[in-house]
């Protein structure tokens, strides 16, 4: 599918790996809705150097994506200011380390927060967008997951089992949303420079670079990439792509 005059949200486009998908977009020809949470600033800095280096339309977008009524809004203007939305990425993540053994520290509301931005978040930005992402009958939703959900590991149980969920929501939600919309997932490895890995301990930083059988951090512009060519594709949907520098065999 050709990409030049599409529009796309994207959840957490502020954060580290985000702004990669922002600009991979974009320097495709798509106008880009930048969703943020916090960070007013850096989100409207971002859609700035969007605008200025690839001469497409892009705008700051507010939304809390554990408020329904929020995440309704956020639709509601992304229509307003661009007309149209046709790509979907969930980015937006939160999680805290929380190490597996400790399961006293794994706290109730820590549970409910971690699944409320990583998997219900998602959840309503699918179900707020689809009737936009349908109307073109060409949609594409891509999930940013973590190798997390493939295999007992990660930052905590709570962020492990999000992650899980949201590559089978993506396998469920290609069978809802098809032929009109295409969903598919990149689970990405451990990654330097992110808000979420800045959460991480440090040993497990660096135990998690060297399990990889290439010794390093995957590639967040390999992750964009591989947004971009989910957002391509005309037949491929319902897959999960790990992408983790050799972690995780599936």
């Amino acid at each position: 599918m050709q990409l030049a005059g599409k529009v796309a949200a994207v959840t957490g486009g502020n954060g580290g790996l985000g702004q990669r998908i922002c600009h991979v977009l974009a320097q495709a020809g798509v106008a880009v809705a930048v969703v943020y949470a916090r960070s007013e600033a850096q989100a409207s800095a971002v859609a700035a150097e969007l605008s200025r280096d690839y001469s497409v339309p892009a705008k700051a977008v507010a939304c809390d994506l554990t408020d329904p009524a929020a995440v309704s809004d956020c639709a509601r203007v992304v229509e307003q200011s661009f007309g149209r939305c046709d790509l979907l990425i969930n980015d937006a993540a939160y999680n805290k380390w929380i190490p597996f053994s400790d399961l006293d520290a794994l706290s109730f509301e820590e549970w409910q927060k971690i699944l409320a931005v990583n998997l219900s978040g998602p959840l309503l930005m699918i179900k707020a967008f689809a009737p936009l992402l349908k109307r073109e009958g060409q949609g594409r939703i891509v999930n940013v997951a973590s190798i997390a959900g493939l295999a007992p590991s990660g930052s905590s149980i709570a962020y492990a089992v999000s992650k899980a969920g949201l590559i089978h929501l993506t396998r469920c939600m290609a069978v809802a949303l098809a032929p009109d919309v295409l969903v598919n997932c990149v689970a990405p490895g451990y990654l330097d420079g992110t808000r979420a890995t800045a959460n991480l301990d440090p040993a497990y930083r660096e135990r998690a670079a060297q399990s990889a059988i290439l010794k390093r951090a995957a590639d967040k512009d390999d992750i964009a990439r591989q947004v971009l060519a989910f957002c391509q594709t005309d037949s491929i949907t319902g897959q999960t792509l790990a992408i983790d520098a050799g972690r995780v065999f599936h």
